[in-house]
């Protein structure tokens, strides 16, 4: 079982504004700030933590996502925020039959992901039309 995942970032303030927006729609947020690094969760508890620091390789993080509209929210708010797109929302068959993600780079090239792996419950027009056509490859570097 996962408890926390940390890692540093060239630019503190620059990579909390991303997440904050970026993780806002998976009802992430900043819990505390500790000896200038911050700690990111969901009711209370930190799992997400980040301060200044040398970032080494790029890493891969994905957040679950509890239907594809908040995948979808999560990329346009990352993509708002300044994020480099990675890999839009779509359902990445190569995975399984319901895998729905998008993928985004965060200041520092890290490689955030936000997936559903439910089906879909709810038809809209966008997903709709999302799922006719052919789904995109994978990302050279989705992990």
């Amino acid at each position: 079982m996962l408890d926390h995942v940390g890692f540093p970032v060239h630019d503190y303030a620059r990579s909390k504004q991303f997440y904050l927006a970026a993780l806002a729609p998976l009802g992430y947020e900043l819990i505390m700030e500790v000896e200038g690094w911050g700690g990111f969760g969901v009711g209370g508890k930190p799992d997400l933590w980040f301060g200044p620091g040398e970032p080494g390789v790029p890493k891969h993080i994905a957040f679950r996502a509890s239907n594809r509209a908040v995948v979808d929210a999560f990329y346009e708010a990352a993509m708002a925020a300044g994020g480099q797109d990675n890999g839009k929302p779509g359902l990445r068959l190569h995975y399984h039959t319901d895998y729905y993600g998008a993928f985004v780079l965060d200041p520092d090239g890290n490689n955030v992901e936000a997936v559903c792996h439910e089906p879909e419950t709810v038809r809209t027009v966008a997903a709709s039309r999302r799922e006719t056509s052919q789904p995109e490859e994978p990302p050279a570097n989705e992990y």
